[in-house]
């Protein structure tokens, strides 16, 4: 994984930490397709319980291991022990699932972008739901973070900035990608788009209608930005029809 050492015996920076869940994993090559340079600059790879065998499946190397253990075989985890994977394991009875553990441990060690993988398309839609509400984490601050699989690139916009201003996020991709936004609460206000089939011009988005979804993108170069409240942001790879 690029960017895990600087030199012999050094370690920079951690810049860009991969939580991995155990929902739906596809393929590398799949990912690799859809986002081009989703890996890149990784520093640090930390697996929620069951996450690990899919980290594994991608080729991701190991750092860290939290949560219950339920969900991972007795035998995996000590093979990953033997090969100096570090563990956190925790209560069973507890207030937070295992990927938001893996999301806090990230931020620990210093994490200032996320990628969370195998977030989606588990078993309970309970836990879907919770891991994109991680996306609005007190914790995460100003740190960026995105839930991710083959289909679909999810990350939220909050606005204003720390100086009070507009926020704008960039929505670069190919021609045809659908792009939906999604009020996160009970409004979503003054949103400006840029590059997209259906514009909105300091409009807002409201709870409950579904106005914002399956918007297309008509140039590579496209953008939103919000005056105020929160928006999700939900890519699909052009490959997908609206």
């Amino acid at each position: 994984m690029p960017g895990r050492r600087s030199g012999p015996g050094s370690v920079r920076r951690t810049v860009h930490a991969l939580v991995v869940a155990d929902g739906r994993l596809p393929a590398r090559e799949r990912l690799d397709a859809a986002w081009p340079g989703w890996a890149a600059d990784v520093g640090l790879v930390v697996a929620a319980d069951g996450g690990a065998r899919a980290a594994e499946q991608l080729g991701l190397p190991i750092d860290l291991v939290v949560g219950d253990l339920d969900s991972l075989d007795p035998a995996d985890a000590e093979r990953l022990r033997a090969a100096g994977t570090a563990f956190e394991r925790s209560p069973r009875d507890k207030d937070e699932t295992d990927t938001e553990l893996a999301v806090l441990a990230a931020l620990r060690r210093g994490a200032d972008r996320l990628t969370i993988l195998g977030a989606l398309g588990g078993r309970r839609l309970d836990h879907e739901l919770a891991n994109l509400w991680l996306l609005g984490h007190p914790a995460l601050g100003q740190v960026p973070a995105v839930v991710l699989d083959e289909t679909v690139r999810v990350r939220l916009l909050q606005a204003p900035d720390p100086a009070g201003r507009p926020v704008r996020l960039d929505l670069t991709g190919p021609v045809g990608g659908v792009v939906s936004l999604l009020p996160f609460g009970d409004e979503a206000v003054g949103i400006t788009t840029d590059g997209l089939r259906y514009p909105l011009r300091d409009e807002p988005l409201r709870f409950g209608p579904a106005r914002g979804v399956s918007n297309v993108r008509t140039t590579e170069r496209a953008s939103v930005l919000l005056r105020a409240g929160r928006l999700l942001v939900v890519e699909g790879p052009a490959t997908l029809s609206p």
